[in-house]
């Protein structure tokens, strides 16, 4: 695959809507962007972003996560996933402003592991996330009073996914819980069990379901999946008494989209093709994928592909392409899973515009956009992160 050959993919009417067009009043944290933005067609976009970077100097550190786009990642400092880049952000006290090009939880765990001296800002606040949306603080309070109605309250230990809120992210730290990544997600599945005997995972049912099932052993018996949006969560007292993994009902909105018949498509249209796929993706794709993991594991394992190996990855198409583009002078062909586009849309908010307007506010003395968590949903949260930096 040479690395001018694009991806076989056509966004829909639809997918191009989000990807700027309109603002989401559902977003997680609101859709005004306070200020005039440059227009996206300015020439000087790239000049100028160079030129406010350089001003700023040290006292700027830029994330980049690697959803973002090719034109906001040529600006980051660091790449990465959600919780490394937090990490990095507090490895480098000596900043001032942390511009996270990401989304908003992820900024909010930026602010948390940052030091009170240093200020986390967002390019664009509509940038949020469909499934941190999913589980909301009321919601999720309410899922424990059920729990304890059945009984079980007592020996649930809380496990979050990275993708989620501060509040809860709180929440489980209260509750004695962990936070888990990707990568992580079995070992701390495996000390929860070792505290209690349920987790009730949250928000993301299909990282939950595939780690317990895959990786522990489980069964789908095992998991029940808890619907906020229904009485008691859609459950009964003895489904709740009788499950191992109580799953909230959220999904990422990207890798939900890949199902088995874009395996089974794939597999035809590219004989000898290795399918490759990340753990949110729903458990029927993980079962039918030649290889399972996280964003830093598909990363590392085209890394390492032998050339002229084909690859199908199911994960978000910014990243995709980067990789196809990256490993074509290896003669490693690499395609997108599915045929239709899936871009992660509030991602795809943090743009040039966006970013160039952040740092030249930051370079004239004035703080826009910025992501700070209250001391009391901060100290519960940090708690149950320090909880998963202390897994074996």
């Amino acid at each position: 695959m040479s690395a001018a050959q694009p991806l076989d993919v056509q966004p829909t009417p639809l997918a191009l809507l989000l990807l700027g067009r309109e603002a989401d009043p559902k977003s997680e944290r609101g859709v005004e962007c306070p200020g005039d933005l440059p227009a996206p067609s300015d020439p000087d976009l790239v000049a100028r972003a160079r030129a406010a970077k350089e001003k700023l100097g040290d006292r700027v550190f830029v994330l980049g996560h690697h959803y973002q786009r090719d034109e906001v990642i040529e600006f980051a400092d660091v790449t990465g996933d959600s919780f490394k880049l937090a990490r990095d952000a507090a490895a480098r006290p000596e900043a001032e402003y942390i511009v996270f090009c990401g989304v908003h939880f992820m900024a909010e765990s930026a602010d948390i592991l940052t030091s009170q001296a240093q200020q986390v800002v967002l390019p664009d606040l509509a940038a949020g996330c469909s499934m941190a949306d999913m589980a909301s603080a009321e919601q999720v309070a309410e899922c424990w009073d059920v729990l304890a109605e059945a009984g079980v309250a007592d020996t649930t230990v809380p496990v979050s996914y990275m993708n989620s809120s501060a509040d809860i992210k709180a929440f489980t730290g209260r509750h004695g819980g962990t936070i888990c990544t990707s990568s992580n997600a079995k070992r701390a599945l495996e000390w929860a069990f070792g505290e209690g005997e349920k987790v009730l995972f949250l928000p993301d049912q299909h990282l939950g379901r595939n780690t317990a099932v895959r990786e522990m052993g489980m069964t789908l018996d095992d998991c029940v999946v808890y619907n906020p949006h229904k009485p008691n969560g859609g459950l009964t007292t003895q489904q709740l008494r009788d499950a191992k993994m109580i799953l909230w009902r959220g999904h990422c909105s990207v890798h939900g989209r890949f199902s088995l018949e874009s395996v089974r498509e794939v597999r035809e249209r590219i004989p000898g093709v290795n399918v490759l796929v990340h753990p949110e993706c729903k458990h029927e794709v993980v079962a039918a994928a030649d290889q399972v993991g996280s964003t830093e594991y598909i990363i590392k394992a085209l890394e390492a592909a032998p050339a002229g190996s084909k690859w199908a990855v199911g994960t978000e198409l910014n990243l995709v392409r980067r990789l196809a583009n990256r490993f074509a002078a290896e003669d490693k062909e690499i395609v997108f899973l599915d045929r239709t586009v899936c871009f992660c849309s509030t991602m795809n908010r943090i743009d040039l515009p966006h970013l160039v307007w952040a740092l030249e506010s930051l370079a004239d003395g004035n703080v826009v956009n910025r992501i700070e968590v209250d001391a009391e949903t901060e100290k519960y949260a940090k708690l149950a992160l320090e909880r998963m930096l202390a897994l074996p």
